[in-house]
């Protein structure tokens, strides 16, 4: 009798791998705005032309979210998956190379950097809407936002770790060396998840009986794994008013967040006065709070779902915590007091991420078979907002000032929190007809 099992915990170790990939992938993404201190005098390149740099990144990660999430559907998350790290790995290190490739001939060093950023957040695309599809296979219903959250507070961990190691690697060795190990540490990461990843409970020879009906109940037949050719409804997804409302509010969480990716950093160094060395320690606390608010936001929007519905485990906690995002970042811009700027700063994205679960549970929530091309279409609306935040941000800041650029941030905090009360997320796609 299944009933007098205990149900092995194989889906938290799948979960596990999922949070160590996002750990990867946001030290490849933030690496550069570390190393940035060291690029930008050794090529003369200023904040604007850097800027693009950063929001090249985010074009070619923006760009194939789609395609990224339909691979994953198609052919399974542990191969694509696999490939996606394999691919940016590789163009992380080319990044050390960057400003003497051949390219630098054509384009110029910003192009040349440009490219291989492109390239890299190609691979990185593929990353969320697969971790998204593992997350919709593995995890049961009841314990979804909360596996969302774990996993997502891996890219929370990743960020807060690379200030520190970055400019301990480009103290030690050089900004180059730096670029080489994440490369290397990522072929390794792939190479482990190939081994001991799974797109189907039922198959992975770690999960008892007990475990896979406890990971299927309450699943609808047709939201079960398949890695079957299908025919993405695509009119019926692009027809669904909720799906552009969370689209709408994750652009401007991209938004948000690429502020802190791309010039937290350089804003507490040149703006507020730190020295290199305390500024990447105080702009780990982003991070680091994020990295917590991750799984509790999960944990809370699964346990107001239960008693209260989805509409408030969902859209009443990102209401909530998106208008909180706001404030804190208005009070940061003001404040006087740098070490309270950074308290006030680093508790905005910490509300942030208090429901980014709630975004990705919901794409699961209302399309179910489709979750991994449908959080990649939400991504993608994610980081065009994360494509325009690193030149804008630079833009306003020298031309209005710091302040204005950060007004500009709580003043879409609080418009991504008006969208929330137009999503239903008991509201499921109909693919039956």
């Amino acid at each position: 009798m299944t009933s007098n099992l205990k149900p092995t915990s194989t889906r938290w170790r799948i979960i596990a791998l999922v949070f160590l990939i996002y750990v990867l992938m946001y030290i490849d993404r933030v690496n550069i705005s570390i190393a940035a201190k060291y690029i930008m005098p050794e090529y003369g390149l200023t904040e604007v032309e850097f800027g693009a740099i950063f929001s090249a990144f985010v074009f070619g990660y923006a760009l194939a979210q789609i395609p990224g999430g339909w691979l994953g559907d198609r052919f399974g998350p542990r191969r694509v998956m696999t490939w996606a790290i394999i691919w940016w790995s590789v163009f992380t290190a080319a990044t050390a190379l960057a400003g003497e490739l051949f390219l630098t001939s054509i384009v110029g060093v910003v192009g040349s950097f440009a490219i291989v950023r492109i390239l890299i957040g190609l691979g990185e695309a593929a990353a969320p809407p697969n971790g998204n599809r593992i997350v919709a296979n593995w995890a049961p219903p009841k314990e979804r936002a909360l596996a969302l959250g774990i996993a997502l507070s891996g890219s929370a961990l990743g960020a807060a770790l690379t200030p520190p190691l970055i400019v301990w690697i480009m103290i030690t060795w050089g900004w180059r060396e730096a670029f080489y190990i994440s490369g290397a540490v990522g072929i390794a990461v792939a190479l482990l998840w190939y081994w001991l990843g799974a797109d189907d409970p039922a198959k992975h020879p770690k999960v008892n009986q007990a475990e896979l009906e406890l990971i299927t109940a309450g699943v609808e037949p047709e939201a079960a794994p398949s890695t079957a050719l299908r025919d993405v409804p695509w009119r019926k997804l692009f027809g669904h008013r909720d799906l552009w409302l969370l689209t709408a509010a994750y652009s401007v969480v991209g938004y948000i967040a690429y502020f802190y990716f791309a010039w937290f950093y350089l804003y507490l160094v040149n703006e507020r006065g730190f020295s290199v060395t305390s500024g990447g320690f105080y702009t780990m606390a982003p991070f680091l709070t994020s990295a917590i608010a991750g799984p509790v936001g999960g944990w809370l929007s699964d346990r107001l779902s239960l008693r209260y519905g989805k509409r408030v485990g969902r859209s009443g906690l990102s209401f909530c915590a998106m208008s909180v995002t706001g404030v804190c970042v208005f009070f940061g811009a003001i404040a006087e007091d740098r070490v309270v700027a950074v308290v006030l700063l680093s508790a905005s994205i910490g509300t942030l991420f208090l429901c980014a679960s709630s975004f990705w549970a919901t794409t699961i929530d209302v399309a179910r078979a489709y979750a991994g091309t449908v959080s990649g279409l939400m991504n993608m609306g994610g980081n065009l907002g994360g494509t325009v935040s690193p030149s804008l941000t630079p833009y306003l800041a020298q031309n209005y000032s710091w302040e204005s650029a950060l007004f500009v941030m709580a003043g879409l905090s609080f418009a991504g929190a008006l969208c929330w009360l137009g999503i239903h997320p008991e509201r499921e796609m109909d693919f039956a007809t």
